[in-house]
């Protein structure tokens, strides 16, 4: 019965083309749409203002409709740098409201095994940014992954150099967490990274 709807059938391949959304999911999501054809309508409008608008900042390479974005062309701290992988944790580390710098987005991290080398992350432009001599310290919020550990490792070789602090983003045990549910490696580096009260 739904093969004789190729519309549909499209809209359920193109739902299932994002990320975490498996075929139980895009025909949830196809169904809910189809009940309500307003949303139908508001979902196709933003999609395209999407496409039309929203871009990459020439600066920091976050999400922005205005070039460069409101971060980059506000009076922040020129001195502070946040580098992350990804803009998702651009928006991320901005909701705590506790960084005051500005942001540099890597759009990636490096992966030698699925072929992300240094050339195909923005790192060039980074440090094209620092040679420029305001950056005082780097905060490198890179994840707490393979690539991640590896990315944050490169780009403190790359930045000591010039004379900048470089620092990394604190982690271990979350807040609210017993220690006999948390796994050694978080512990140990918890125990790495204690700080004096």
């Amino acid at each position: 019965m739904l093969q004789s709807s190729n519309s549909f059938m499209r809209l359920l391949a193109e739902l299932q083309k994002l990320p975490g959304v498996g075929e139980k999911t895009a025909l949830r999501l196809a169904f809910h749409l189809l009940k309500s054809p307003e949303n139908i309508a508001a979902l196709a409008d933003s999609l395209g203002d999407v496409l039309t608008r929203v871009r990459f900042c020439s600066v920091c390479f976050g999400i922005t409709e205005e070039d460069p974005c409101h971060i980059c062309s506000s009076d922040r701290d020129e001195t502070s740098l946040c580098i992350v992988e990804e803009p998702q944790d651009l928006l991320a580390v901005e909701r705590t409201r506790a960084f005051r710098g500005r942001y540099h987005v890597l759009q990636g991290a490096l992966s030698p095994l699925n072929g992300v080398t240094p050339d195909r992350l923005r790192i060039a432009e980074l440090m094209r940014r620092l040679e420029g001599g305001d950056v005082r310290e780097v905060v490198i919020a890179t994840n707490f992954s393979v690539e991640g550990e590896a990315t944050a490792l490169y780009l403190a070789r790359q930045i000591k150099p010039l004379g900048i602090r470089v620092t990394r983003l604190a982690h271990g045990i979350p807040l609210g967490s017993d220690l006999e549910y948390v796994d050694a490696a978080t512990v140990q580096r918890a125990l790495e990274g204690r700080s004096e009260l």
